[in-house]
């Protein structure tokens, strides 16, 4: 199949070093934020296949579709860089609870990572939960989808 390995769904586990590297950088982010709707600024920070960090934060918009997230805007930086390859990400929100990407964002991060890639759930105080994108994201349609020939049930 050219989902991911549900039996996979751990995710692997990130050096304490870029755990921290990563929660700066979010944390940068975030105050770049614009979200004079909701008041509700979010960070991101992707690690790449070099080991360099990526930042994105949310820009809102009056027309609310028209905005985007912080994720988005960190795989964009991702791919500007010339990586292609998402080895984690750290999401940082302004609200009490911890949060994980919009559906959206976690299939715009399944394009660039795998299954047991890990994200952080994180706030200004602490990190929180890790999941695996397959966690959060079972049984996804990615780009091996696509370079598979028909199969018939």
């Amino acid at each position: 199949m050219a989902g991911m390995n549900p039996s996979h769904s751990k995710p692997v586990a990130l050096p304490e070093a870029m755990l921290q590297s990563l929660w700066a950088a979010a944390r940068a982010a975030q105050a770049r934020a614009y979200a004079p709707y909701s008041n509700y600024a979010v960070g991101a920070a992707i690690v790449d296949e070099h080991g360099a960090i990526h930042v994105g934060c949310n820009v809102e918009n009056a027309a609310y579709p028209q905005g985007w997230c912080a994720e988005a805007t960190a795989l964009g930086a991702l791919v500007m860089s010339g990586a292609r390859k998402a080895r984690g990400l750290l999401v940082l929100g302004s609200g009490g609870a911890w949060i994980t990407p919009c559906g959206g964002c976690r299939q715009k991060l399944r394009e660039f990572g795998e299954g047991q890639m890990p994200i952080v759930s994180a706030n200004l105080q602490a990190l929180g939960p890790i999941y695996s994108l397959e966690q959060l994201l079972p049984h996804s349609f990615g780009p091996a989808h696509l370079q598979q020939p028909l199969q018939q049930p």
